[in-house]
């Protein structure tokens, strides 16, 4: 049974799949921290108030409002990481496969 184990993840490239995820996650925590670190600060000094992720418009009177703001803000931090990402593969790229 053991072999069974080990020849399906050989075959099904689980092992590969496991690496993919694990160093995935690591990516993204550095894309996010390089986000939130330097390029939201950076762009905090050419937005207009500091509560512009807090943008709402009000639904009549029941309290009801669009989060504009926040879908910005969604909007921008994925475009800066799909960037950032972008960016990190294309050098990735360059430097081709390991020797």
């Amino acid at each position: 049974m053991l072999a069974e184990f080990k020849k399906f993840l050989v075959e099904t490239h689980a092992v590969a799949l496991a690496i993919g995820v694990v160093v995935g996650a690591a990516v993204s925590k550095l894309v996010g921290t390089l986000v939130s670190g330097i390029f939201m600060p950076l762009l905090s000094l050419v937005l207009p108030g500091g509560s512009w992720r807090e943008w709402k418009v009000p639904l009549g009177s029941a309290g009801n409002a669009l989060a504009i703001g926040e879908v910005l803000g969604a909007t921008v931090d994925f475009l800066i990481i799909a960037w950032v990402v972008y960016v990190v593969v294309q050098k990735l790229f360059k430097m081709g496969p390991a020797k």
